[in-house]
């Protein structure tokens, strides 16, 4: 195919934005920021900046969340693409969105106030630019999905954690309470999760056991046929 056939084209930009979710105190939170720039200078915005030459989407992602964070390695999932023809003011950008949930005692705290940015609760997000909202609205709708069949939550804790910090997580991600007893059933049939014998004695004198994660053991079960479902 010809040069002059791609120059015929309209051309028009791509960008990545990325949805950063956190867990504290219970409650989900998303990193958002205010822009610095026109259009909409002074607005709350997610993450996010152009797909660079010679860059792929998912390499693009990874260097804003790693920009961002300081975090390198995260986990990270596509939403999907938005391209409405006017959901940018400036010119025409195509965005793919994905979202990272990351542990915030991770996070290099000193990048807030470098993008101006902060931290805030799920529930009380504000308008943001563009179509950032839908972007925040199909992650949450995807990750109450995947968190279901896969240990995504694990993501958002320390690496030590307790068995109520874990349903307290998801039952952030699901918004309802979940009935105790059932919880810690699946989970002791899935046998994934390693006691410690360190306890946290924060919240009770009586204290919780700290747990950790196995993904090593998890990633052997999966070989098996293993499924995951909490």
């Amino acid at each position: 195919m010809s040069a002059a056939f791609y120059q015929n084209e309209v051309r028009f930009y791509v960008s990545v934005d990325c949805i950063i979710l956190g867990f504290n105190n219970n409650e989900l939170n998303v990193l958002l920021y205010k822009r610095n720039f026109e259009p909409l200078k002074g607005q709350w915005s997610l993450m996010g900046g152009f797909v660079k030459s010679g860059e792929s989407l998912k390499e693009a992602a990874n260097r804003v969340l790693t920009d961002c964070t300081g975090i390198d390695n995260v986990f990270m999932e596509q939403v999907g693409a938005y391209g409405d023809v006017t959901r940018d003011l400036g010119e025409r950008v195509i965005s793919v969105a994905y979202y990272a949930p990351v542990n915030m005692n991770d996070f290099h705290t000193n990048l807030l106030q470098e993008y101006n940015a902060e931290w805030i609760k799920l529930n009380e997000v504000p308008e943001l630019i563009f179509d950032h909202n839908q972007m925040v609205k199909d992650t949450m709708a995807r990750l109450k999905r995947i968190a279901a069949t896969r240990p995504v939550g694990f993501n958002l804790l320390p690496e030590k954690f307790t068995l109520p910090q874990l349903q307290n997580l998801y039952e952030a991600i699901y918004q309802m309470p979940l009935d105790k007893r059932n919880f810690r059933k699946k989970l002791n049939s899935m046998d994934i999760l390693e006691k410690l014998e360190e306890k946290d004695k924060a919240s009770s004198k009586r204290g919780a056991f700290y747990y950790m994660f196995n993904k090593e053991k998890y990633d052997s079960l999966l070989e098996d046929g293993f499924y995951f479902s909490l």
